[in-house]
């Protein structure tokens, strides 16, 4: 059983910069891919960025490639998700996911957070 707990979310102007952190309960935090998903308001949950096990593999959703960077420090059992250059359509929930073994991007990942709201202002 893996709990992940995320914090970093808040409101910020378009342009800016936002840090979101995932801490990962357990000792086994290096055996789990991890991947951030976002959804927004009256729309499906998305595919955002995922990490290997070891953070040498790294995927971006095309909507944030360039912008952001998803890395993960395993003695700390924690992945960030760096957000930069912000625009207003980065608005959503933003959810931590982990899965064993191999990195996706798909959804099926095995443990979720509860998610941190993520408000980009114009």
């Amino acid at each position: 059983q893996v709990q992940l707990v995320e914090s970093g979310g808040g409101l910020v102007q378009a342009g800016g910069s936002l840090r979101l952190s995932c801490a990962a309960s357990g000792r086994t935090f290096s055996s789990y891919a991890m991947g951030w998903f976002r959804q927004a308001p009256g729309k499906e949950r998305t595919f955002v960025a995922a990490i290997s096990l070891s953070g040498a593999s790294t995927y971006y959703a095309s909507s944030v490639k360039g912008r952001w960077t998803i890395s993960r420090d395993n003695a700390k059992n924690t992945v960030y998700l760096q957000m930069n250059s912000l625009k207003p359509e980065d608005t959503a929930v933003y959810y931590c996911a982990a899965r064993l073994g191999h990195v996706t991007m798909t959804m099926t990942y095995d443990y979720w957070g509860q998610g941190t709201q993520v408000t980009v202002s114009s």
